[in-house]
């Protein structure tokens, strides 16, 4: 896909709305608005944020066992941790879909809907951005301190992330799960930014 006109995001957003559950489908959608606002902002490419807005949970749709099964016919590398959790092996999986169904090629949209659920080290800005986006979105359950992570969002991309990272692993710590390579890299990188 080289231009993201009217028409090709309400033929995403259609397929999208037929695929995804009620509840999904609004989530994706506060997750595109927030991500194109935050762009703007940011002085981000808005129509990639709105792309990568609408394309991170792409995956969501389908079994655990199908996105497993995908990623052994296709050759992607799962780690042990996505073999066995399903909210983090959906961000390779849709990143993949993006790619063969919907015709996305560009790399920072692609690299946004891969990391939006464990993040990384030294994150590209359309990468933050959809990986803020997920968590604030007007629909998402408030937690402690969404408020102010909110303010954030807003005013400091690398404040925000160190943020939520923080708290992330905390919480992921507190209840005994494991984490992710990827998300304790992104919490010791990002982490000088969290006072």
């Amino acid at each position: 896909m080289k231009t993201f006109d009217s028409e090709t995001v309400q033929k995403i957003r259609k397929t999208l709305e037929g695929e995804l559950k009620p509840e999904r489908f609004t989530h994706t959608l506060g997750v595109a608005y927030t991500a194109t606002s935050m762009a703007m902002v940011f002085d981000a490419d808005i129509d990639k944020a709105l792309i990568a807005g609408l394309l991170h949970d792409c995956a969501k749709c389908m079994s655990h066992d199908d996105q497993i099964k995908l990623c052994k016919k296709n050759n992607i590398e799962l780690s042990d941790i996505e073999k066995k959790n399903h909210s983090l092996l959906h961000a390779k999986v849709g990143m993949y879909l993006a790619r063969t169904k919907y015709d996305v090629y560009d790399t920072e949209i692609l690299n946004a809907i891969r990391w939006h659920t464990t993040g990384k080290e030294d994150m590209s800005l359309l990468e933050k951005i959809i990986y803020i986006a997920d968590f604030i979105e007007p629909g998402r359950k408030p937690l402690e301190g969404m408020d102010i992570i909110r303010k954030e969002a807003f005013t400091d991309l690398d404040k925000c992330l160190a943020h939520i990272l923080h708290d992330s692993v905390i919480y992921l710590q507190t209840i005994g799960k494991e984490i992710d390579n990827s998300t304790m890299d992104a919490y010791l990188f990002y982490k000088k930014y969290y006072k």
